[in-house]
C-alpha cells in the first residue's frame, strides 16, 4: 500500500493524478499540498493547506512516509511577469523537492515538466530555461527513483476556457496533430495516467519525452 503526496492536485494533470490515487485499490493515502480547500471529501484524502511553497519547514511532518511524490504545479507563459514564473517553476519546484527527500528520502518523485526543457540554462525561452534549471537540481538530489515527464501540447480531455489565443488554436487543430504528428501532443487524461503508473511502479524511468510518455 503506497502513501503519494501531491502539489499541483488542483491542476489540470494533478487532478487526474489525485482521481486514480483515491480510486487505486493499492493506495492507502493520498496527501495533497494546497492554498485553499478542493472541498473533495475521502477516506484516503489528507488535505493540508498551505500558502508559502517556498517554505515547507511548518509543514515538515507532512512529507514524512511518503512512497510517491507528484509535482503538477505550474503556470502558462506570458500569464504572470518573469520573475513570478521563475518562481513558481523553479523556486517551488526546489522547495517541494527538497521537502520531500529530507522527509522521504526513498520515495518516487514525479516532475511535470515540458518538451524543450534545457538543461544548460541558456534557452532565451523562459519556459525551456526554468524547466531545465528545475530539473537540473531534482537530478541533483539523486533520488533512487525519478521521473521527469516532458510533454508536448497537452490537450484537455474536460473542457475548460482556454488561457489564450494559442492554446484555443491548439484545441481546435489537435484532431488534425494527432492524425499527422502523433508525437506532437497527448491528452491530460493519458498525461496523467502514465505519471500516476511511473510513481506506482517505483521505476526511476530518468527523463520521458511524449513518445516515451505515451508507450508508458
Amino acid at each position: 500500500m503506497k502513501k503519494i503526496i501531491i502539489a499541483g492536485a488542483s491542476g489540470m494533470v494533478g487532478g487526474i493524478i489525485l482521481r486514480e490515487s483515491l480510486q487505486s485499490a493499492d493506495v492507502e493515502q493520498v496527501r495533497v499540498i494546497v492554498r485553499r480547500t478542493q472541498g473533495i471529501s475521502h477516506p484516503k484524502l489528507v488535505e493540508v493547506i498551505h500558502k508559502d511553497f517556498l517554505d515547507f519547514s511548518g509543514i515538515k511532518e507532512h512529507f514524512e512516509g511518503q512512497d510517491i511524490a507528484h509535482f503538477c504545479i505550474g503556470v502558462y507563459t506570458g500569464a504572470v511577469p518573469d520573475a513570478q514564473f521563475k518562481t513558481i517553476t523553479v523556486d517551488f519546484a526546489r522547495s517541494f523537492a527538497d521537502a520531500v527527500k529530507n522527509g522521504s528520502p526513498n520515495a518516487t518523485f514525479c516532475f511535470l515538466s515540458g518538451a524543450g526543457a534545457d538543461l544548460k540554462e541558456k534557452s532565451r525561452i523562459s519556459f525551456a530555461k526554468y524547466k531545465g534549471m528545475a530539473e537540473n537540481h531534482l537530478s541533483s538530489l539523486d533520488f533512487q527513483g525519478l521521473n521527469i515527464f516532458r510533454p508536448a501540447y497537452i490537450y484537455p480531455v474536460e473542457k475548460r476556457e482556454e488561457p489564450n489565443f494559442s492554446y484555443r488554436l491548439y484545441r481546435r487543430l489537435y484532431p488534425i496533430m494527432k492524425a499527422i504528428y502523433p508525437s506532437s501532443a497527448i491528452t491530460s487524461e493519458r498525461l496523467g495516467k502514465a505519471m500516476f503508473t511511473a510513481g506506482m511502479n517505483a521505476e526511476n524511468y530518468g527523463v520521458l519525452e511524449n513518445t516515451d510518455i505515451k508507450k508508458l
